[in-house]
């Protein structure tokens, strides 16, 4: 009798616990609330909301996705969460003003540290600083080649890409593009990359072996002031934040002709896709919402109320 009564209790207990299994979420930094929203990506709508310190922007995923990473600006750190408990494990200072920042394949982070003119390396595991790389002024955005031997730096005041050879950490070329280059990405044979620049409304094509520019295309708006940019998984088509155009411009990726503008929320400004490409994930800073794009049709399916100025997205996967 005492031991049904046991395992009665544990299936009670059991059945009552909070079991946190791991499922694809989508992850948002909400730059004036101070917190990310986590958004359930089969139901698209918010589970939860973490607060992580004064003004998040920048994250990121850890290579095999067991962690992830908040840069938190004005506290000069990157918070480290675990994104299926979604608690907490530790922060670490990051230098000065870290905004964006991308991850290696090797799980090592390169950080803008915006307010120092230069780049940062660190090991996400330690907190340990790695290197330091002199760059342009006003640094931003930060990509990674695929196989881990190049990273593109962009910097805002000195209209440069500055691409990085990562085994060494030492600048391989500086190539001058148009005016306030905030993103980049790479193909994935990594010898082509795609860059935005903010005031001059333009996409930049560029072949990052020869530091050449192949084509530099208008995003078409007085209004677009374009911000982040993706590559399809296909490698056809590129989708451009339009900034306060209030659109994602969809661009063919050999021509970079202009295919097709799609409304989303005002003042647009991160972007994220799905491992399968059939979605894409905008953050809308001052409407305060994500939209969600079927990369099928090109159109909004859904739009989510998140936190004050959302900024950056990431998709965490199985």
């Amino acid at each position: 009798m005492r031991i049904s009564c046991i395992f009665l209790s544990l299936i009670l207990f059991l059945s009552n616990a909070v079991v946190v299994n791991a499922k694809d979420r989508i992850f948002v930094t909400n730059e004036r609330s101070n917190n990310i929203s986590v958004i359930d990506a089969e139901t698209l709508t918010v589970e939860h909301t973490i607060d992580v310190g004064d003004r998040p922007r920048g994250i990121g995923l850890s290579p095999d996705n067991s962690e992830l990473y908040v840069a938190v600006s004005e506290e000069n750190k990157i918070v480290v969460l675990d994104p299926n408990s979604l608690k907490i494990l530790r922060d670490f200072e990051a230098g000065s003003d870290p905004e964006t920042f991308a991850v290696h394949p090797n799980g090592n982070i390169y950080i803008s540290n915006e307010d120092d003119a230069k780049a940062s390396v660190f090991d996400p595991k330690t907190g340990k600083k790695l290197a330091e790389i002199r760059v342009g002024l006003e640094p931003e955005g930060v990509a990674i080649s695929p196989d881990g031997k190049r990273v593109i730096v962009t910097s805002e005041s000195t209209n440069m890409l500055h691409v990085i050879k990562a085994a060494e950490n030492v600048i391989e070329s500086n190539i001058l593009i148009g005016s306030r280059p905030r993103a980049a990405v790479f193909t994935k044979s990594g010898d082509i990359a795609y860059a935005t620049a903010e005031i001059s409304g333009e996409v930049v094509k560029v072949d990052i072996i020869n530091a050449k520019i192949l084509l530099t295309a208008s995003t078409g708006d007085a209004k677009s002031k374009p911000k982040d940019v993706i590559l399809s998984k296909d490698e056809k088509t590129i989708y451009v934040a339009g900034g306060r155009a209030n659109k994602i411009i969809v661009m063919d990726a050999e021509s970079l002709k202009i295919l097709k503008g799609i409304p989303v929320g005002k003042r647009v400004w991160g972007l994220a896709m799905t491992g399968n490409g059939e979605r894409v994930f905008t953050t809308d800073g001052v409407s305060g919402t994500v939209s969600v794009i079927d990369t099928k049709r090109n159109e909004v399916i859904k739009t989510i109320e998140v936190g004050k100025f959302p900024w950056g997205v990431v998709v965490r996967e199985d």
